[in-house]
């Protein structure tokens, strides 16, 4: 028998506070009193049936509320998301309230059934899909205007009223994480089930790739350091490395798409059905009924979209890429300037100025990235994407391509036009390392040093704090109120796909590439594992079954990089001699190598 959903008590005798919401200081009381109404009510009655509880503090101004749910809510809102779990028959299925019992570890009083992430994963979605009804704007605030349909949330975050929402961390939990995580320096895998548990799949999948991009180096690195060595004045003796570097570009990507797959089937995502795509915050447009789902939602015009990417972003992103090839040509001059430099003068500090060039590009190349991206999303955004998947294509794409021609124009020119496989391997050195150095303050030292900063003072100004209430709570509340946001994943790809063009690409010419990648990606795990559990709030976590469209981009490297590959092999000097008449054989079977090696590479992997 069914329960009738609509008279389930969902109250809660013990208040257990998963999620934070900050609005802004002097909010009126109308406004506040209407909002958390509206989290309170009954979903029948457009509410999210969820509980609020203001958080006491000596700062009156401040106005914080904690939210939470019944046990009961939130086994509701399991179902709702679609949430997979683990029967007692060791299958995996969509999790329903009605057949509960089937369920491994099911009981109606284990309320760890549901791990926290996913709890505050449920409220997100909660909060996020409360829609306005019969409100014109919001109350107190005539000029927050509202529609029925529209996101209430989101029209609070764009009208300055809502400052964030966050969910909390578990100090004990997160103890306990950081200890299996980067507490003691140990050789070993990463704690991935529970770093799944706490932040979610969508961070655990990085961190997956991440620790197995790096296992995937080390053979790389290990064939690297000997050929180094031993053929570090011999340009030209780079075939068997690329030949090996064709191989590997293509094998490790599929052995990754089983591991993911092993890894998701197992937390239960693989197989969860993808939901109806709901309009994206920022979608905006004239109300219209949407003829698949027969509600009310914003209606914007594709042709519209459509000028405004061929018309504006187009030519605004081929603008940027003339610019990127303009400061790579004045590299060279700088270049030029420099050996003739060295060469008229021999010394010690004309050696030293050789690299300067090289190091003012790779700076130059990290400022332009950044700015560029700021560029990108303010024009994918003003595209008025109806999709947040759409929305995350057209902005992948924009960074990818700007930044792989920004990044890897130069290396092309010195191989293919130059032809200097010395000036290569010095660009390739001093690029790669720059990058890396300049990534690892900007993405981990900085933000520690600003966080801890911060932390002593409000460890001082909360420990002169006399309160009856809990004041470990309120002390936690204020530190992750005031800790950076992270953004998502999409910089540790990035940073991951041009590292891997780097190896990908030019290694062969330079072999240490790969162990340097290998030393900075060790770094990387610890500092950004510490950047987590220290530096950022709590990310909500975000269920997946993969890395997304990111693999796409490395597919799509890999190709480039069998092309890049076979040509270098192409041109060295021990092939062309096994061809000494006819240029046009060697042209033919270097292009029937990169037609036939990454289908039969494939082919073999698949078996």
């Amino acid at each position: 028998m069914v329960e009738s959903r609509t008279f389930l008590d969902t109250s809660e005798p013990n208040f257990r506070p998963l999620v934070v919401i900050e609005l802004a200081k002097g909010t009126k009381e109308e406004t506040i009193g209407w909002f958390t109404k509206r989290i309170e009510e009954k979903k029948e009655n457009g509410g999210a049936q969820l509980l609020v509880k203001p958080l006491v503090m000596e700062n009156r101004d401040e106005n914080i509320y904690l939210v939470g749910a019944s046990h009961l809510r939130l086994l509701l809102g399991a179902e709702t998301v679609g949430l997979v779990k683990e029967c007692n028959d060791n299958s995996m299925r969509t999790f329903t309230y009605s057949s509960r019992k089937t369920f491994k570890d099911f009981a109606d009083d284990n309320h760890s059934f549901l791990t926290v992430g996913e709890c505050q994963y449920i409220i997100k979605h909660e909060l996020e899909n409360l829609r306005a009804k019969d409100e014109k704007m919001i109350p107190g605030y005539p000029q927050a205007k509202l529609y029925p349909g529209k996101s209430i949330v989101r029209r609070l975050l764009t009208s300055g009223i809502l400052v964030q929402i966050f969910p909390l961390h578990e100090r004990e939990e997160l103890k306990k994480l950081r200890h299996s995580w980067y507490g003691r320096v140990k050789v070993g895998f990463q704690p991935l089930d529970e770093i799944r548990s706490y932040f979610g799949e969508t961070i655990a999948l990085y961190f997956g790739f991440l620790e197995y991009f790096t296992f995937a180096l080390i053979p790389m690195a290990v064939i690297g350091i000997p050929y180094y060595v031993f053929a570090w004045e011999d340009y030209d003796k780079y075939v068997m490395f690329a030949t090996f570097n064709l191989l590997w570009s293509t094998v490790i990507l599929e052995v990754w798409k089983r591991i993911c797959a092993i890894m998701t089937y197992r937390w239960g995502t693989l197989l969860m059905k993808r939901q109806f795509e709901e309009p994206r915050p920022g979608f905006h447009g004239v109300l219209g009924i949407n003829p698949v789902t027969g509600r009310e939602e914003p209606v914007y015009s594709s042709i519209k979209r459509q000028i405004r990417i061929y018309l504006v972003s187009l030519p605004f992103v081929c603008l940027c890429l003339y610019f990127s090839l303009y400061v790579m040509m004045i590299y060279f001059d700088l270049e030029q300037w420099a050996m003739d430099y060295h060469e008229k003068n021999g010394s010690d500090f004309s050696s030293l100025m050789l690299f300067v060039p090289s190091i003012v590009y790779a700076v130059v190349i990290e400022i332009m990235n950044r700015t560029y991206r700021y560029a990108a999303e303010f024009l994918t955004s003003w595209e008025n994407h109806r999709l947040e998947s759409s929305y995350q294509n057209h902005l992948i794409l924009k960074v990818l391509v700007f930044n792989f021609l920004n990044c890897f124009a130069s290396l092309f020119y010195i191989a293919f036009v130059l032809f200097d496989m010395k000036l290569l391997r010095q660009s390739l050195a001093t690029l790669l390392i720059t990058s890396q150095i300049l990534n690892q303050f900007a993405e981990s030292l900085l933000p520690y040093w600003l966080q801890k900063t911060h932390k002593k003072r409000m460890k001082k100004h909360t420990s002169s704090l006399k309160m009856e209430s809990d004041l470990s709570l309120v002390e936690q509340v204020n530190l992750e109120k005031e800790m950076g946001t992270y953004f998502g994943t999409f910089d540790d790809y990035l940073e991951l796909f041009l590292q891997f063009g780097y190896v990908s690409l030019f290694s062969c010419v330079y072999p240490l590439a790969a162990v340097f990648a290998v030393l900075n990606n060790i770094t990387e795990i610890y500092s950004d594992a510490l950047k987590m559990c220290r530096v950022y709030k709590r990310p909500f976590a975000e269920p997946t079954a993969n890395i997304g469209v990111w693999q796409l981009a490395f597919e799509t490297m890999s190709v480039i990089s069998v092309v890049t590959n076979c040509v270098l092999i192409g041109m060295s000097p021990q092939v062309n001699a096994l061809f000494p008449d006819s240029k046009m054989d060697l042209i033919l079977t270097v292009t029937l190598v990169e037609v036939s090696l990454p289908s039969t590479v494939l082919a073999f992997s698949s078996k």
